[in-house]
């Protein structure tokens, strides 16, 4: 089976919460040139700090967390 990347599973739950007015990209807490990353590095994958903020800044689900979280753990 493939491994996913964190940009494969952070997206679509960003881009959802963009696109609905959720959130903007300011209140993510999160650089530019760590999104960037995100953008262009397949294997780049934030510290668990950053990604326990993203997590609580997008107000995700527990399920959405987990799966952003699981990344953390690598």
């Amino acid at each position: 089976m493939m491994e996913r990347s964190f940009g494969a599973v952070f997206f679509p739950i960003y881009d959802k919460k963009i696109a609905s007015g959720e959130i903007t990209f300011g209140q993510l807490g999160l650089s530019r040139e760590d999104f960037t990353r995100i953008c262009t590095e397949k294997d780049f994958v934030p510290d668990q700090k950053t990604i326990e903020t993203l997590c609580e800044k997008m107000g995700l689900a527990e399920d959405e967390a987990a799966r952003l979280l699981e990344f953390a753990k690598r």
